[in-house]
């Protein structure tokens, strides 16, 4: 439950709402409606939806919804580029900001935890990533092998090492790279929290009340992206040459296993099995982060009217 007396405390902050939950349990409908009945303005926290020529595979809403109820922060990169929470963190306290400074309510919709906690607590300073030193981590990854590194690593920072398998180069180099670049162990810098949101923020949470329940859902979702030409939508991406499955877009759920189809690795129904089966796993991740969430309230998927006057009856008290 949110907890009021922290709330109480901080009546001075601007309000902010979050409505978060896994995937395919019904933020967007929830959100939309909320326009319609408080001074709200929607900011999307979804790290796919951030990406153009991407809307049938992500879900993302319709123009015509968009129309009734735009959405900041989609439809703002290239699928050719990244984007990290840092970057998140950025444009949605500059869009907060600017919707609080016209008297209205941000209210912020997705499935992307991450992104709500870098915005909730802010980001740990961590050093950006320099290729020279990558480079020359990779040439003694190629010289000595990752095992060899990963016993560096945990000489230098055991904590992380006990958490880093020696086959996982990708996190076992970025901690590397950090003691390298910084002086500090990642577990130094970590314990370090960054500046957090000056909003009195409403949290909710919404889910159907049963995991079979949320499958369901998954895989309705599924089949309608299908039906509405989401193997179209990935063959465009496809085909443009440019794209490749190390891009954060092309690793989203949906879009890395139509890959697999499209370049003859799988058939068309293993595609399938293994985009709904990654997308249960997307909302069993995503509802793993949320059980351990502080100051939430959820809300029933399956009684969206409740949910709505729930929301309602906290932000306007």
């Amino acid at each position: 439950m949110i907890d009021s007396e922290q709330n109480n405390k901080n009546t001075s902050l601007p309000t902010a709402i979050f409505i978060m939950g896994p995937t395919a349990s019904g933020k967007t409908a929830l959100a939309m409606a909320l326009q319609q009945h408080l001074p709200v303005e929607l900011i999307s926290v979804d790290s796919a939806l951030i990406y153009r020529g991407m809307d049938i595979g992500t879900a993302k809403p319709t123009p015509e919804e968009l129309s009734t109820a735009p959405h900041r922060l989609i439809d703002i990169l290239d699928p050719a580029q990244s984007y990290s929470a840092a970057d998140f963190r950025r444009d949605a306290l500059r869009e907060m900001a600017e919707i609080s400074g016209r008297n209205k309510i941000p209210l912020l919709v997705g499935g992307t935890m991450l992104y709500f906690k870098a915005l909730l607590e802010g980001l740990s300073p961590l050093p950006a990533a320099d290729p020279l030193v990558r480079e020359r981590i990779e040439a003694q990854a190629a010289e000595h092998g990752w095992e060899h590194l990963h016993q560096e690593l945990s000489r230098i920072d055991p904590t992380s090492a006990m958490r880093i398998h020696p086959n996982d180069p990708q996190r076992l180099s970025r901690a590397l790279e950090v003691f390298y670049i910084s002086g500090k162990t990642l577990t130094e810098l970590v314990k370090i929290s960054g500046e957090s949101l000056p909003y009195q923020v409403h949290q909710f949470a919404i889910a159907p009340t049963s995991r079979e329940l949320l499958h369901h859902r998954i895989e309705q979702r599924f089949e309608q992206m299908m039906a509405n030409g989401f193997e179209a939508e990935a063959k465009s991406l496809f085909n443009r040459g440019d794209l490749h499955t190390d891009l954060p877009s092309v690793r989203c759920v949906g879009y890395r296993q139509m890959w697999s189809y499209l370049s003859g690795e799988i058939g068309y129904d293993e595609m399938v099995y293994r985009g709904v089966c990654a997308t249960r796993q997307l909302a069993k991740r995503q509802m793993t982060w949320l059980r351990g969430w502080d100051n939430v309230e959820w809300l029933d998927t399956e009684k969206p009217d409740e949910a709505l006057s729930r929301v309602i009856q906290v932000v306007s008290a």
